[in-house]
């Protein structure tokens, strides 16, 4: 009873900012999971386009056997990349979320309360790879409907999950850092759309390095996408890759992408 009183004579003190982070990183998560549970038509669409890529493309160079892939069915060299694709996609438009609740108040009542922007940027960053992650399983289905031999070991299948989260926070900050420069829908629809392809291109998704002329083998090394890529491959099919790398890079990229998403969150809501 003692206790009681002295909560009601001395309220209790507020958590520290960076106790509130996880908090708000399982909300933000869970209100992305209630949007597709009210609303699976963006999963159905977005099934669209990797299957197409699988079905068409894959199976078409599998036969012309035009790319060396050290023996590998080409279908099941390009279905990794085509993972990290459709992940990136989704990531990559993510700021006109964050301008659209700009411009319904949203924005500005969040960073009235005490968590950091840093957490609402992680927040929104994981949840973006939780959206990220579902359209992941569903590219594998299409995958192992194909014929594409991937492994399911649980424990790779979990580094995978890890892969693709980190991937997407940080092309969905990239994108909120994009849109706290831009600060319009447009003007950020219009840079998405320009940079998606040749991140995507300029990655080994499609081809391996050794087939890249010198300047686009450059470009390739600096592109996150195809660290993910690599380490996808690597999980899914066993190929050698560079796991500790993979992981790191794409580590220090999500929390770079968190940061300058985070400092740019305040002139977004002016």
């Amino acid at each position: 009873m003692s206790a009681d009183i002295s909560l009601l004579l001395k309220p209790p003190e507020p958590r520290a900012g960076w106790r509130l982070l996880p908090a708000r990183v399982v909300a933000m998560c869970a209100v992305e999971l209630q949007k597709l549970r009210h609303d699976r038509t963006e999963l159905y669409t977005r099934a669209v386009q990797p299957a197409l890529w699988l079905l068409i493309f894959g199976q078409t160079f599998t036969r012309i056997k035009a790319i060396p892939t050290h023996g590998i069915p080409y279908i099941d060299y390009l279905a990794p990349g085509i993972i990290a694709q459709s992940a990136m996609f989704i990531a990559i438009f993510y700021g006109i979320q964050i301008i659209w609740e700009r411009d319904a108040g949203i924005l500005n009542k969040l960073l009235v309360t005490p968590t950091p922007r840093s957490a609402l940027t992680t927040g929104k960053a994981f949840a973006a790879g939780v959206k990220s992650l579902i359209q992941a399983v569903v590219v594998i289905v299409i995958a192992a409907l194909l014929g594409v031999s991937l492994t399911w070991n649980p424990l790779r299948l979990l580094g995978v999950g890890a892969i693709v989260i980190l991937g997407s926070a940080f092309f969905s900050c990239l994108s909120m850092t994009i849109a706290g420069i831009v600060l319009s829908r447009d003007r950020l629809m219009g840079i998405g759309q320009a940079i998606t392809m040749p991140l995507f291109f300029g990655s080994n998704a499609l081809y391996p390095l050794s087939v890249m002329p010198g300047w686009l083998q450059a470009v390739s090394k600096v592109n996150p996408l195809s660290y993910e890529v690599d380490a996808l491959r690597g999980l899914l099919l066993g190929t050698p890759a560079h796991l500790a790398l993979d992981f790191a890079v794409l580590a220090v990229a999500a929390v770079l992408g968190i940061t300058a998403a985070s400092s740019l969150l305040g002139r977004l809501a002016r």
